[in-house]
């Protein structure tokens, strides 16, 4: 049976929240591409920070299904209101918090989040941009569109499960690779599900779950074995040569 997802004309709009666009639709496609792993995965509890028009949380919840638990944040009220209203178009529930990132929630998710999804603010923009009020606060991302992305790393780091998966956009100038060697020396590995090459951005979908061969490493102070780093490092000579190319997750 094909998986539901969100559909455009029941997604509600409002002139200060981002409508979903090719980024967002990207990271639909990835979750959709991992559907599989998603499902054996069972997740109890879900959380997408910055959930803007509702698309994404509302399209993780007819994926996954009502077993789960979904947690959704912004620092837009106006998003707040419009994911709502998204999902109860679509008759799912989600738990629904006005905050910047996680702000107030850290105590109550710590390790206990299965599935974290985000789309962040990417765009290189001035500092003086991250976090303004309105819509620019969906996509100022700061120098290199790294501010904000950075301020969420160690955050998805601290509420992940132990099996927690975090799926997050990024673009070319944000340079993944340095992203994910990051969250490699935090214990994580990295895939590629969806890179899309539009006529204004170079997006990818990276998936990041604990990895117990880098967390032993680590502790042992020693480097992730050359072949298993040859393999992490492939995936990222070959950006500039897709478009909308999908695939799967193992």
């Amino acid at each position: 049976m094909s998986s539901r997802i969100a559909q455009i004309r029941l997604v509600s709009s409002h002139p200060e929240v981002y409508e979903p666009c090719d980024d967002s639709f990207a990271l639909v496609d990835a979750l959709l591409a991992d559907r599989t792993n998603l499902l054996q995965h069972q997740p109890t509890l879900c959380l997408e920070l910055g959930c803007g028009s509702g698309y994404v949380i509302t399209s993780l919840a007819l994926i996954v299904g009502q077993a789960a638990h979904y947690i959704a944040t912004d620092i837009n009220p106006h998003a707040v209101k419009v994911t709502r209203e998204t999902l109860e178009a679509h008759g799912v529930h989600a738990e629904l918090i006005n905050t910047n990132i996680t702000s107030g929630l850290e105590k109550r998710l710590k390790g206990l989040v299965d599935v974290i999804v985000v789309n962040p603010p990417y765009v290189p923009t001035p500092e003086d941009e991250v976090g303004r009020e309105g819509i620019a606060s969906a996509w100022a991302g700061g120098e290199n569109g790294r501010t904000v992305i950075d301020r969420i790393l160690p955050v998805s780091d601290n509420l992940l499960s132990k099996k927690g998966w975090l799926y997050m956009v990024t673009l070319t100038e944000n340079n993944p690779l340095q992203i994910c060697l990051q969250m490699r020396e935090k214990g994580y590995a990295s895939r590629i599900l969806v890179q899309r090459l539009t006529e204004e951005e170079n997006l990818q979908i990276i998936k990041f779950w604990r990895d117990s061969d880098s967390q032993v490493a680590e502790k042992e102070n020693k480097t992730v074995p050359a072949k298993v780093m040859e393999s992490f490092l492939s995936q990222f000579h070959i950006f500039p040569f897709l478009r909308g190319s999908n695939n799967d997750s193992s």
